[in-house]
């Protein structure tokens, strides 16, 4: 996924966290702060995983996370270049 333009991302998702109105005022403090620094936080208040996977044959949710990273974008290269991680601390994360 590619943010192409983070201040509307941003907006959204402040008018989401400003429209729930399960959500405590203290949280929802912290939750406008979270948004603004950080764009991974800002879709982790507009995607609902479950939402995104309830139709999908076979695949049942256990558990969602959200991280992001900043990557240089070639639209020209065929692979984008990230930063190695050890992919068995991440096989807990999708169960089918």
């Amino acid at each position: 996924m590619e943010v192409t333009d983070d201040e509307q991302l941003t907006a959204a998702a402040l008018e989401r966290v400003e429209a729930d109105e399960f959500m405590p005022d203290e949280e929802r403090t912290q939750a406008q702060s979270a948004v603004r620094e950080d764009e991974a936080e800002a879709l982790a208040y507009l995607v609902e995983p479950v939402d995104l996977l309830s139709q999908v044959p076979g695949v049942e949710l256990a558990q969602a996370s959200w991280s992001s990273e900043l990557v240089d974008h070639d639209p020209d290269a065929d692979v984008w270049e990230l930063e190695e991680e050890d992919d068995e601390d991440h096989l807990d994360d999708v169960r089918p």
